[in-house]
């Protein structure tokens, strides 16, 4: 592999590889609802917040700035972005000095971010690679910030996020539209770069997918009243067999679970 020059120190760079820029309006919301529902603590004042390598188009990062600002009126929310032509592009949806459009990558432009966002980023990336990257979000962010990684299909309809902190990962959460739902497992296809490649007999993701699968088998009998109380049910049974699900069935009934890491990290 070709190693890439090294610059003098102190010279500052914007860090990653361009993201491939697709994007569909509302494919975030689901990730959207989770920050604005569940970390209300870190959404007092006026954070800063940042949305990274948002793609070709700014619609997602306009549409965090306008979610967050229905819980937090003073909300600043900074896109980033490695091409230099998008973030010129992005210049028309800005609104200075609590919505703007900057040049940068996971060094987060010299900024301390209360909450950094990157959805779909860090799958085109390899493992070790993207927890470089991991490494590099988390130690730029401010104390006791947030950095969420996720991925989501094109609508939006089937995704997966990790929350981290400046200790590194917290959480996994999983959030689907019910009604499209074949079976958990097929949220595997949904995981983050670091457990994508662990869903194989032995590791904890593995089982609980597996667990998850047997969940919805076992609440079949529910499916009549709807695939959102099959999901309820399912997820219930997860919590009664040990799994450590977090939140409650508000969430649930979102069709959303979010587990500890410690449940899925890689052995």
């Amino acid at each position: 592999m070709k190693r890439r020059p090294r610059l003098a120190a102190g010279r500052a760079r914007a860090l990653g590889l361009p993201t491939r820029g697709t994007t569909n309006p509302n494919r975030l919301r689901r990730m959207d609802r989770w920050l604005v529902a569940t970390q209300a603590p870190l959404l007092r004042g006026s954070p800063l917040v940042v949305d990274l390598g948002y793609g070709s188009s700014p619609v997602t990062t306009v549409e965090l700035y306008t979610r967050l600002r229905s819980v937090c009126p003073d909300v600043r929310v900074v896109g980033l972005e490695l091409d230099a032509e998008r973030v010129a592009a992005a210049a028309e949806a800005a609104d200075p000095p609590t919505l703007t459009f900057r040049r940068g990558g996971f060094e987060l432009a010299g900024l301390r971010p209360t909450v950094v966002r990157a959805a779909n980023v860090l799958r085109q990336y390899e493992e070790a690679a993207a927890a470089d990257a991991w490494r590099t979000v988390c130690g730029g962010l401010a104390p006791d910030g947030l950095f969420v990684d996720g991925t989501c299909d094109e609508l939006g309809r089937i995704g997966g996020w990790v929350a981290l902190g400046p200790e590194g990962p917290r959480t996994l959460t999983f959030a689907v539209r019910v009604a499209s739902l074949d079976r958990p497992s097929t949220l595997a296809e949904r995981l983050p770069k670091a457990l994508i490649h662990r869903n194989v007999p032995g590791e904890r993701v593995h089982e609980l997918l597996t667990a998850f699968d047997a969940a919805w088998d076992a609440a079949a009998a529910i499916a009549p009243f709807g695939p959102r109380q099959r999901w309820v049910d399912a997820v219930s049974r997860l919590a009664a067999d040990g799994w450590p699900v977090l939140g409650d069935r508000r969430r649930w009934r979102l069709g959303e679970v979010t587990f500890p890491w410690g449940a899925v990290a890689p052995r």
